[in-house]
């Protein structure tokens, strides 16, 4: 708390601030721990299925600038406390639902939409509370009681499915008890009063000639992303049986590995260069892909899956060298608001192909196998390296 009080302002509501974000995070991660597993087991969503079910959890994303538009007259703390009663009725109606699939994905789609509205508001709040030229810290700071909050819930999934055999009134339990967290949250949240201004640049596209290959680096990012983050736990699922407690288990040894290698990756960006990390993550990522869609045809069924779930870890570390296109962005701009607004732009761009992706991937596993599926994960990463390639060091070379 105390370090808090040095980066902030004390006439600021960063601690209500603190409180709900950490409390949102906590829900998040009770939310994040369970719901693959409810999807396989208890709705019977096949990996195609999964793959409808991610488009409409992306989409909000994509809708996000005119969504922010629409909003405009909306001051930062508004933004956020709306995104919290979408939050917290799309989880409510997840606790209350029948497992079928249209009301499953629409809470998804509802749920989403409020995260997406809190995300860059959480930025926005974060830096307009904080002192003057203490913006990194106050983001660095709010970015770790994200993780602590997340990494908690998973905890709490870890030793609950571990005492008490899973079934579809457990999960209901679950994601009644995540959305009672956001109720508290928002009740939080209440006391962050203030009229804090939006960022415009998130409000609209904002296209250069000069940033197009930054674009196209997103455009191939974002692809090669999704089929990790939508089918890489579901494979684990669906393929080798992995229950609520180890997939986890899985995403809180992820999240630590990548609380402590976030700060060396970016020392690594600093050292070689954007390009060159750019470069190196993506040939890596066809080793992950080779043993994430072939183990089971190299490796007993038990060896397999552990060298999946090693290989998953592997990839939630190599994709924070996506902090490198950042880098490149600022490299090449003329001012920060227009690092900002080119970011901001290539979030969109992102999510523009995750969500098509989300659905090509799920038809890829149900018509071709989860090897074609993790091949084409890999040459996605191959044509990221090989266009990165292309690009120029500039101000950020090599030391």
């Amino acid at each position: 708390m105390r370090r808090l009080e040095t980066v902030f302002k004390p006439e600021s509501k960063y601690k209500a601030f603190f409180l709900s974000v950490m409390t949102f995070s906590l829900a998040y991660g009770l939310y994040k721990g369970v719901i693959d597993n409810y999807l396989a087991e208890i709705v019977g969503m096949s990996g195609f299925d999964k793959g409808v079910s991610e488009f409409f959890r992306e989409l909000p994303g994509l809708l996000l600038v005119f969504i922010l538009a629409a909003l405009y007259t909306f001051s930062a703390e508004r933004i956020y406390k709306l995104g919290a009663l979408f939050m917290l009725a799309g989880m409510a109606a997840q606790a209350m639902v029948a497992p079928s699939r249209v009301l499953v994905i629409l809470c998804i789609f509802v749920y989403s939409l409020g995260d997406h509205m809190q995300l860059g508001m959480r930025n926005t709040l974060a830096l307009q509370y904080s002192r003057e030229g203490r913006g990194g810290e106050a983001l660095g700071l709010q970015n770790a009681a994200q993780q602590i909050g997340t990494l908690a819930g998973f905890l709490v999934i870890i030793g609950t499915f571990s005492l008490v055999k899973a079934s579809s009134g457990l999960y209901r339990i679950v994601f009644a008890a995540s959305a009672g967290i956001i109720g508290l949250g928002f009740i939080s949240s209440l006391r962050v009063t203030g009229d804090s201004v939006t960022d415009a640049n998130k409000r609209r596209f904002y296209f250069r000639k000069k940033y197009t290959k930054y674009y196209m680096l997103e455009v191939f990012y974002g692809a090669r992303k999704q089929v990790f983050f939508t089918f890489g736990p579901y494979v684990l699922v669906l393929f080798y049986g992995a229950n609520a407690m180890v997939i986890s288990t899985l995403f809180a040894v992820s999240s630590i590995c990548g609380f402590f290698a976030s700060p060396l990756v970016g020392k690594i960006i600093d050292r070689v260069g954007y390009k060159a990390v750019m470069v190196a993550d993506t040939l890596i990522l066809v080793i992950v892909c080779f043993f994430y869609g072939f183990a089971h045809h190299i490796f007993p069924q038990n060896v397999a899956f552990i060298v999946c779930c090693l290989n998953y870890i592997l990839d939630s570390i190599i994709s924070l060298a996506s902090m490198a296109s950042n880098v490149y962005v600022q490299d090449i701009s003329d001012n920060a608001d227009e690092v900002r607004a080119t970011i901001s732009t290539g979030v969109s761009v992102n999510h523009l192909i995750t969500i098509f992706i989300a659905l090509f991937g799920g038809w890829i596993w149900k018509a071709l196998g989860i090897e074609t599926l993790f091949i084409l994960s890999a040459v996605l990463g191959l044509c990221n390296s090989a266009y990165a390639a292309t690009i120029k060091n500039g101000k950020n070379k090599p030391a």
